[in-house]
């Protein structure tokens, strides 16, 4: 439970390069994560090289953190389609327990994360060479940190849990 207790979303990165052994078991953490019906609807982008950063960090508005970390992860879909029995689509869900299993794991290793959903998809896509019809729901930061961001405040547990209504 300390990697859950003790994550933060990273405000920085030192350009320390990851060990290609961390990168592995962070990467397979989100292989193994669950999704509906064990579709596993994603692809995940492993960038390192700090001119496509560059490329990317342009397209995300600036995000300095884009060249400060070491990997930067994009989470695609590969289908946009499949609806859940509840008629909700599956792989916002999906691709979001794939990427905190990562964060959960990238802490575990001793390395800070940040997920990053403001970018302009549509150039993203064009620099990655991703199909039209598959979507970059976020991009995950990976990287060690001097300084790790602040925790923020949560909500007391009376207000977020009811049990048995309401």
């Amino acid at each position: 439970m300390s990697e859950i207790l003790n994550r933060v979303s990273a405000d920085s990165f030192l350009e320390t390069p990851i060990p290609e052994e961390s990168l592995q078991n962070i990467l397979n953490a989100g292989r193994i994560a669950p999704s509906a019906k064990n579709r596993q609807p994603w692809r995940f982008i492993v960038l390192r090289d700090p001119l496509l950063k560059e490329k990317i960090k342009d397209s995300a508005y600036g995000d300095e953190r884009f060249s400060q970390a070491p990997v930067a992860i994009a989470a695609c879909t590969t289908n946009i389609g499949y609806r859940m029995p509840n008629g909700e689509l599956s792989y916002p869900v999906d691709l979001s327990f794939a990427i905190s299993f990562m964060m959960l794991q990238a802490e575990h290793e001793g390395l800070g994360s940040s997920v990053i959903t403001t970018y302009r998809e549509d150039e993203i896509k064009k620099i990655l060479t991703i199909p039209y019809s598959m979507k970059v729901l976020m991009m995950l930061l990976i990287g060690k940190t001097e300084k790790n961001g602040d925790r923020e405040i949560r909500l007391p547990m009376d207000r977020v849990v009811s049990f048995d209504h309401w």
